[in-house]
């Protein structure tokens, strides 16, 4: 058991969920170092004080949570910690419950009250600090949140009920943070928001995606601008010229489709059917030649019959998507969806997330093949056993493709960008080595 001393507790914060989360919890941690707290995240050393940043977003994820809440409630009980603390979506969302469930957290906080929870340290939310941040990512990319929320009214989904309406950060700012994050050796931005493609209607009264994407390309030591999350629905194809003209963007687009079935895309409150979609993504490439397509499915929504999943399977066959992740549905309390029957059964749920993800490994492969022979540009990201391991501008950190390269007979920095020649691949992954041609 741990002692009490006079010295300042550790605090260590535990980020779950999306990279959405991630953001705010480093902008928790460079809060909490300004006031001259010792503040870390995801350290597994032992601090006398550990902060959770939860996810509440579907049944998996508000679980992993739970279980994280209560192996720390149990550390704090044995006097292996001495303060707990809960933030972020899951507490949001069912503060009175968890409260009640489980008592011996200290204090549980919504997404929005930063400000509460620093008060339990006697720190003052410091303002000068807008656009500031401590990354925890590799150093050379970063998240950036362009907006919070979301007005969309999507059946299946509960972020509004966590995150609240669509909220737009303001241009200056967001460049002001890209400049703050470029001096600390930041290359590449991931745009990320609940809906990209609505960004700047609250503050413009108007789209202003490609406004923002041209400002933060000014930005001095940003060579990479990735955009994720883009609404189909209303797409403001002005986005398209921006990806295809601008050398910092990369040409890729992550638009989570959802679906494929117009029936089921009706009982999902998305405002778009097959047709509008299949011309969608056909646009976009047209528009945008070589484009990587990241997009997501969710299986076993109520109302998706047999039928409406092979529509789905016979589509991603048919649009051989770049990059694809499938959720199964997760009955979630207040949304839309929850007032209908969850009929389809977890194991048709698994069975169909599975053909469909197999289907997509054929595919992935046969576009990495493709690639053998070639040479592309690489952002070099970290090690890892046996090798380098970095991505081209076609994907993204964390959820899609990477590039190896033998770290036995090659030296590359971290950070860096290399021209990589393809000499395999395999479903998910290229191997190359330096191209010396360039």
């Amino acid at each position: 058991m741990k002692t009490k001393s006079s010295k300042k507790s550790k605090v260590n914060i535990i980020t779950l969920g999306c990279s959405k989360n991630l953001v705010d919890s480093e902008v928790l941690l460079t809060q909490l170092k300004a006031n001259n707290i010792n503040a870390t995240h995801q350290e597994e050393d032992n601090a006398e004080v550990v902060i959770i940043n939860t996810c509440g977003f579907i049944d998996n994820a508000k679980q992993e949570s739970i279980d994280t809440i209560l192996e720390y409630a149990n550390l704090k009980d044995q006097g292996d910690i001495e303060k707990l603390y809960v933030t972020g979506c899951l507490s949001q969302r069912y503060k009175d419950d968890l409260e009640k469930d489980i008592p011996n957290v200290d204090a549980y906080f919504g997404t929005m009250e930063l400000p509460l929870l620093l008060n339990k340290f006697n720190a003052d939310y410091k303002h000068e600090l807008l656009g500031q941040r401590l990354t925890t990512t590799d150093k050379h990319y970063a998240y950036l949140k362009i907006s919070e929320g979301c007005d969309r009214p999507c059946s299946f989904c509960a972020i509004p009920l966590m995150r609240g309406k669509h909220v737009s950060k303001p241009i200056e700012e967001l460049v002001k943070e890209s400049q703050h994050l470029a001096s600390q050796g930041v290359k590449e931005l991931l745009l990320i928001a609940q809906d990209s493609t609505y960004y700047g209607l609250d503050l413009y009264k108007k789209r202003a995606l490609v406004d923002l994407m041209d400002q933060l390309s000014q930005v001095e030591g940003i060579e990479w601008i990735r955009l994720h999350y883009a609404f189909p629905t209303g797409f403001p194809e002005d986005i398209l010229e921006v990806i295809q003209s601008n050398p910092k963007v990369c040409k890729y687009l992550d638009i989570p489709l959802q679906h494929a079935s117009s029936k089921v895309l009706k009982i999902m409150r998305r405002g778009i059917n097959l047709e509008k979609t299949k011309t969608l993504v056909e646009k976009i490439r047209a528009k945008v030649p070589g484009i990587a397509i990241r997009t997501t499915f969710i299986v076993g929504h109520p109302g998706e019959e047999e039928e409406d999943f092979e529509e789905l399977l016979s589509f991603v066959k048919e649009m051989r998507f770049e990059r694809v992740g499938v959720f199964t549905y997760s009955h979630e309390e207040d949304t839309h969806a929850y007032s209908m029957e969850d009929h389809v059964p977890e194991e048709v749920k698994e069975e169909r997330a599975r053909i469909l993800m197999e289907a997509q490994q054929e595919i992935s492969r046969e576009h990495n093949e493709k690639l053998i022979g070639k040479s592309l540009k690489v952002l070099i990201d970290r090690v890892e056993g046996d090798y380098f391991v970095g991505r081209t501008e076609f994907d993204s950190p964390e959820v899609d493709n990477e590039v190896l390269i033998s770290k036995k007979d090659h030296f590359l920095r971290l950070g860096d960008f290399v021209n990589i020649k393809i000499f395999d691949a395999d479903d998910f992954d290229l191997y190359g080595e330096p191209d010396k041609q360039t």
